[in-house]
């Protein structure tokens, strides 16, 4: 039987953010600056060229008020998350024109195939759960966002 990849094995609390940013670029860089601090990431300047690239390509805002901006590229050793959340929103050009409240960015090396889509899938249907949403808004701080997150399988 094959492991399951579980979000919670790739996250991080200090990887988990309350954004100050108001606009999508701004929330972008805000979270670029926290990921990027990840030993699994060994050239800045690539990722964030990687994400910025996707992002230009087609927004990565999913609608439900969720965001979910990811690359795979050589400067990535192994997946790493960071979360941002914004209480009050940030127009991020979402497919269903609504504000972004959770961004989960995604970094993944560029050997990761399928397990990224993989990844990017299982998040994706998680975050359509509007009580684990709900979980993570209400939470207090960044440790109680990722205990919210771990419990939740």
């Amino acid at each position: 039987m094959k492991n399951v990849m579980l979000i919670s094995d790739m996250l991080l609390p200090e990887y988990i953010t309350d954004l100050i940013s108001t606009t999508k670029e701004a929330a972008l860089d805000e979270l670029l600056n926290l990921i990027t601090g990840s030993p699994l990431i060994t050239d800045e300047k690539k990722f964030r060229k990687a994400i910025m690239d996707r992002e230009k390509m087609m927004s990565t805002g999913i609608g439900l008020g969720v965001a979910v901006p990811h690359a795979r590229d050589k400067s990535v050793k192994d997946f790493v998350i960071a979360v941002g959340r914004s209480l009050n929103g940030i127009d991020f050009d979402s497919i269903d024109d609504k504000p972004v409240q959770l961004i989960f960015m995604i970094g993944a090396s560029d050997s990761q195939d399928k397990d990224y889509i993989r990844l990017l899938a299982r998040l994706v249907l998680r975050l359509k759960n509007e009580d684990l949403k709900k979980n993570i808004l209400e939470a207090a701080n960044a440790n109680e966002i990722y205990n919210v997150i771990c419990s939740s399988r």
